[in-house]
């Protein structure tokens, strides 16, 4: 099947000798996104696996009709991540707060997403409430060729004991004819307090940091994609002293990595809400090669968060936060406490001068 694709028109103006020229460029443009999923529980209750905690299975009535309710929720958003842009969902998309591979089966064959060709890249982690990571992708444009998910090793610091948590997922595959590398993530959360778990998110950092010089020091043009819930901010040291990761491109060096989620905190923006404050939580951020103006390969364009209306709380105490699905032991009938987050790469296909 022949890939799918829009046409991005930039028009760029060039004003000499009072004559005016337009330059007509055209791109192709796939969205890749992340979205924590919010506790994407089936209704079985896995002996192996602390899933009885999990919101649903709390639901004593109508489990079975909630859960479809879920499901479709799920599929929705996902589809219409990127969609005003590209008239299509994403191509890649990471995803966190899933219990099994099944789940992710159903909202894939769920309305509207029934016509799209995804596939699944999943593994079970050794979390204790059975919550994992995976990438869905397109498979018109983008071949996985290889992936393996990749234990995050912690220790408490009084017992020594293992704390288990969710492992990383790291895919590499061609994005049409660009080979690409991402880690999917969900680091540690702030249960216990900011400072005495932050050692785990730290932790976290590091492996992913392991990653990626391991994949540079194959190849230094490697084009790389972090995303994930990282339950630290772009700011925190987790981000800015174990990654190093800058908000500017041009300051980005060879081997850097940019963070295009800081400039949307440093606005303001977030992707989850707690006690009036909001956080962004979930990011996406990338190598070096992805950014320089050769649009001969993909590039990266623009970074955003994904929150229409319908994913916002209307009304109540909570007005203006993400339209969760699940409080106070009960469904909402709303989506995820977390808002998805995208970045568009484009790639140039054609160039039309003309002159007026």
């Amino acid at each position: 099947m022949k890939s799918r694709f829009i046409l991005l028109q930039f028009f760029i103006l060039y004003v000499f000798h009072a004559e005016v020229k337009a330059q007509q460029r055209h791109f192709k443009v796939h969205t890749i996104a992340f979205y924590n999923l919010e506790n994407t529980f089936d209704t079985e209750d896995d002996p192996l696996k602390f899933d009885e905690s999990s919101p649903i299975m709390e639901i004593s009535h109508h489990r079975d009709t909630v859960y479809q309710k879920k499901i479709e929720n799920m599929a929705r958003v996902i589809n219409d991540i990127g969609l005003e842009t590209t008239h299509k969902p994403p191509a890649i998309i990471g995803v966190c707060e899933i219990e099994n591979r099944k789940v992710l089966e159903q909202i894939i064959n769920t309305e509207p997403l029934t016509q799209q060709h995804y596939g699944i890249i999943h593994f079970d982690s050794p979390d204790a409430r059975g919550i994992d990571v995976a990438l869905l992708y397109d498979k018109d444009v983008f071949r996985p060729q290889h992936y393996k998910n990749i234990p995050l090793l912690l220790y408490d610091t009084d017992s020594g004991k293992r704390i288990y948590t969710r492992d990383a997922l790291l895919v590499s595959g061609f994005l049409e004819d660009d080979l690409i590398h991402i880690i999917v993530n969900h680091w540690p959360s702030r249960r216990g307090g900011e400072t005495a778990s932050n050692f785990k998110r730290l932790r976290a950092a590091q492996l992913n940091k392991h990653l990626i010089d391991s994949l540079q020091n194959e190849n230094p043009y490697a084009k790389i994609i972090i995303m994930g819930d990282l339950n630290d901010n772009p700011t925190d040291d987790s981000l800015k002293t174990v990654l190093h990761t800058e908000n500017r491109l041009k300051e980005t060096a060879l081997k850097g990595i940019y963070n295009p989620m800081e400039k949307l905190y440093n606005k303001g923006l977030g992707t989850t809400a707690y006690r009036d404050k909001w956080s962004l939580f979930d990011q996406i951020l990338m190598s070096h090669p992805l950014l320089n103006n050769d649009y001969t390969s993909f590039r990266f364009y623009k970074a955003g968060i994904f929150n229409p209306d319908y994913l916002i709380t209307s009304t109540g105490s909570y007005k203006g936060y993400p339209f969760r699905s699940f409080s106070n032991q009960g469904f909402t009938g709303g989506y995820s406490d977390h808002f998805p987050v995208y970045i568009y790469l484009i790639k140039e296909i054609t160039t039309i001068k003309k002159s007026d």
